[in-house]
C-alpha cells in the first residue's frame, strides 16, 4: 500500500512499484536488477525443477516457447548436473540389460 500523501493506503501501481525496486537496486549497487529480474529468476527456477518448457510458457503467459527461452538462464553447473543425472540413469539401465543378457547366455539367474 502506498504511504504517499497523494495516494495514501491505495494499491501501488506497477509503475510505482518498478520505481521503488529500481531505487532499492541502485542503493544496493545492483543496477541491473529490476522487477523483471524476478520473472527471469522464477522461470529459470521452474526449469531447474524439471518443468517442461511448454508448462513454463503456459505459466508465464507466453504463446510461443521461443519467448520463454529468453527468460531461462541455466548455468553450466545446472546443465552438468542434469547431464550427470541422465547418464546415471542410462548407466543403470545398461548394467541391468547386460546382466539380463548374461543371465540368458549362461542360463543362470543373478541375485
Amino acid at each position: 500500500m502506498s504511504e504517499s500523501r497523494r495516494n495514501h493506503a491505495q494499491p501501488l501501481s506497477l509503475w510505482t512499484w518498478s520505481k521503488v525496486v529500481r531505487r532499492i537496486a541502485l542503493a544496493a549497487d545492483v543496477p541491473r536488477f529490476s522487477t523483471h529480474t524476478t520473472r527471469h529468476l522464477c522461470l529459470t527456477d521452474l526449469a531447474r525443477m524439471g518443468w517442461e518448457l511448454h508448462a513454463i510458457a503456459t505459466f508465464a503467459g507466453h504463446r510461443h516457447t521461443d519467448s520463454t527461452l529468453t527468460y531461462i538462464h541455466l548455468s553450466g553447473r545446472d546443465l552438468a548436473d542434469k547431464l550427470s543425472r541422465g547418464m546415471e540413469q542410462i548407466h543403470g539401465w545398461r548394467v541391468q540389460m547386460l546382466a539380463r543378457l548374461s543371465e540368458q547366455a549362461t542360463g543362470t539367474v543373478a541375485l
